[in-house]
């Protein structure tokens, strides 16, 4: 797992017989796929669920102050990427390797009004107002 902490986030996978080997295989791969995450003060912009596997995550926004509520695989994503408060829930599968497939595949799912006004091919005031 690799990020600024600034809203890019990307991961990878190493295999190696050492374990210092391993780590910079992984991060060389994770280099490789580096996503832009829209973070919004600190949190997500909307509530996102995504699956991978037998993994189902759910991603809501949260207000400043509560904090990153989060367990395991998640939690490492949502700090590599800056998140700072979010409200997140893993169901089904606790397979690490899963979970964060699953949590890449929410974070690269999410849009913000920029995003969204660019792909509309108006402007911002548009979006919110119609």
């Amino acid at each position: 797992m690799v990020g600024n902490e600034d809203g890019i986030v990307g991961w990878g996978l190493g295999k190696a017989s050492e374990v210092t080997t391993a780590i910079s295989k992984g991060v060389d791969a994770a280099k490789k796929n580096l996503v832009k995450v829209p973070v919004i003060n600190g949190t997500i912009p909307h509530e996102q669920i995504a699956k991978f596997g037998g993994a189902n995550i759910l991603l809501k926004p949260a207000s400043s102050g509560t904090g990153l509520k989060a367990g395991g695989a998640m939690r490492a994503v949502l700090e590599s990427a800056g998140i700072n408060d979010v409200l997140a829930k893993s169901k089904g599968s606790s397979n690490p390797h899963n979970l964060v497939k699953a949590t890449m595949t929410a974070l690269t799912e999410l849009r913000d009004a920029y995003m969204v006004a660019e792909h509309r091919g108006v402007s911002v005031e548009k979006v919110f107002k119609g």
